[in-house]
């Protein structure tokens, strides 16, 4: 069984795809961007938006198994490090990041995440 997940996102229907799905005993959140004017907000704005879907889907930070990290700047991202070790805690996932652009210039940081559900 599939499930998706719907953030209320203008990008979703424009483009095509889902906050989150549900499969396999796993849930897949796509990359993630947050509103704000530091790369720190828009972090914790990101990891709001796909806690929420975590939670939908059944699923939670402790639950990541894999996470992923897209910056332009690679040097904003030890800013965001204290607000990562906080929302993971004693369970990290597996994480990469990546210098890259982004789909708009406005964005400091995306993140993508891949979580077991609770039940599995």
């Amino acid at each position: 069984m599939i499930k998706r997940i719907s953030s209320g996102g203008v990008f979703e229907p424009k483009i095509g795809y889902s906050r989150a799905v549900v499969a396999g005993g796993f849930v897949h959140v796509a990359g993630t961007v947050g509103e704000g004017d530091t790369v720190v907000d828009q972090c914790r704005a990101a990891l709001a938006t796909i806690g929420k879907a975590l939670t939908e889907a059944g699923s939670g930070f402790d639950k990541a198994v894999r996470v992923n990290y897209y910056l332009p700047d690679a040097a904003e991202f030890e800013p965001c490090w204290p607000l990562l070790a906080e929302t993971f805690g004693a369970n990290p996932p597996a994480a990469t990041m990546i210098e890259c652009n982004l789909i708009d210039p406005k964005f400091r940081i995306e993140i993508e995440l891949t979580a077991l559900v609770a039940s599995a």
